[in-house]
């Protein structure tokens, strides 16, 4: 069984995200992974070359693989800002429709802009995703 590519880094998250090519999604990526920082209370840290998490579980599944993720995380991408909820949307029905425009994956929120979404709903969203599995031992 292979090792997971995504691990925690010593890469600095903030070099990282000063280094967003365009200065738009640059400084929407700045704004949210503070945003992140103060609903966790954890400090960013680099997972592989491209994402920020925050925290971290430990997964472990019936077939004997296992290994540590974090419950939120962020990306900016070319098209988007994406946020990682490692435990899905689905706890977050009525934090999403107050949230504006936005659009999801499995466990993906991808945000055009962040000056159009509700921050405080975002935050709540963020700061529940994180309680529920930081710290913990999942087996999905």
């Amino acid at each position: 069984m292979g090792e997971p590519k995504t691990v925690p880094t010593d890469a600095s998250p903030e070099d990282f995200l000063a280094g967003v090519p365009d200065e738009r999604r640059r400084t929407d990526a700045q704004a949210l992974c503070a945003l992140i920082a103060e609903a966790t209370g954890a400090p960013p840290r680099m997972w592989g070359g491209a994402m920020v998490g925050f925290g971290t579980y430990h997964y472990r599944y019936a077939s004997g693989r296992e290994g540590d993720w974090p419950p939120v995380a962020l990306a900016p991408r070319k098209q988007a800002l994406v946020l990682y909820i490692a435990e899905g949307f689905e706890p977050h029905t009525e934090l999403l429709a107050r949230l504006g425009p936005h659009s999801t994956g499995k466990g993906c929120l991808y945000l055009k802009r962040l000056a159009d979404v509700d921050r405080d709903a975002l935050a709540e969203m963020v700061a529940a995703a994180f309680d529920r599995l930081n710290g913990r031992t999942v087996t999905p």
